[in-house]
């Protein structure tokens, strides 16, 4: 298994179409969510996953500041389902505050993260921003990281 963080220019091919495909799993199979996955926002990231024999395992994206929020953000954030469980989502996390922080040189990270994951987002650091709201119709809620 392999961590690999790439800007979007920098993926080949074949690592671009096994990362829509995982996120069409998850999110729009899985989470039964219609949703524009190709939102435009990928050509202005940072993809930071984990990958073995052409699967990928996990994935999330780092947004550029101004792209999403003011500040820089991590979003479709996913470990394929039967690799859950297994603890690689809190080290994926891990691994993309270090590149932000040591990389990137930012100290404030916003997110959307889906409300039932609020107590794992915690005890990375972030707290809640905002009210609960529906993104997609699936609960949401915005949540801050600042290292200070």
């Amino acid at each position: 298994m392999n961590w690999q963080i790439k800007k979007f220019q920098d993926l080949k091919i074949e690592e671009l179409y096994s990362i829509l495909k995982v996120r069409n799993e998850v999110f729009i199979v899985e989470q039964q969510c219609a949703y524009k996955d190709c939102d435009e926002k990928d050509k202005n990231a940072y993809h930071l996953f984990l990958e073995d024999n052409d699967e990928i395992y996990a994935y999330l994206r780092i947004l550029n500041k101004g792209v999403s929020y003011d500040e820089i953000s991590i979003g479709r954030v996913l470990v394929a389902q039967r690799h859950r469980g297994k603890g690689i989502s809190r080290e994926m996390m891990a691994r993309s505050l270090d590149f932000i922080e040591n990389n990137l040189h930012e100290k404030d990270i916003r997110i959307s993260a889906q409300s039932y994951l609020i107590n794992f987002y915690r005890s990375l650091g972030f707290k809640e921003v905002s009210e609960e709201y529906l993104e997609d119709n699936i609960p949401h809620i915005e949540m801050l990281y600042m290292l200070y």
